[in-house]
């Protein structure tokens, strides 16, 4: 919650706000997202115009997760833009309450919402290690990256998987005895 009270609500007045904040649970997608209870920096502007609080920002912060296709670790840093009215209780309009407008509790701003939706918007939808990440083998599971020359015997199909027993019985002379 943000305080806006020193903002005041002249039109045009605006206040820069710096603070930083504990990541809330579960900022992030399944792969990649926000350390609970890390530092997530907030460079704010807050402007005071006829329905409300305007606020604009960014939020810094540092993200942990793991590749989509090999599932390595990683660690980056996220830098998210955000923009949001916050109305008045006595700005507020029938069709306001419909749809989904940010309202100020009292003089208070909740910036979770704002920065959950900000930061979740800015992950990559698929969170690579490298740009060209090879990923798995499909077959074993092994890092392709580590192995670049991996490869299988080729499986037999199925269908001649009888006649492969055949010959295997034939080259193998202890089999038959």
């Amino acid at each position: 919650m943000l305080d806006t009270r020193e903002l005041g609500r002249r039109p045009g007045s605006q206040r820069q706000v710096k603070r930083t904040v504990p990541a809330p649970a579960d900022l992030g997608i399944e792969v990649l997202g926000v350390p609970e209870g890390s530092q997530v920096e907030l460079d704010l502007l807050l402007e005071a115009v006829m329905e409300g609080v305007l606020v604009t920002g960014t939020a810094h912060a540092v993200l942990d997760g793991e590749c989509a296709r090999c599932l390595e670790p990683i660690s980056d840093e996220i830098e998210a833009r955000f923009q949001e009215l916050f109305v008045y209780v006595e700005h507020q309009t029938a069709h306001d309450e419909d749809d989904e407008v940010s309202r100020l509790e009292g003089d208070l701003v909740d910036l979770e919402p704002l920065l959950r939706d900000a930061v979740v918007l800015a992950l990559p939808f698929q969170p690579l290690c490298q740009d060209d990440c090879p990923g798995l083998c499909t077959e074993c599971g092994a890092r392709l990256a580590d192995d670049p020359d991996h490869t299988h015997v080729a499986p037999i199909d199925p269908r001649w998987a009888g006649l492969a027993a055949l010959t295997q019985d034939q080259q193998d002379p202890e089999a038959t005895e």
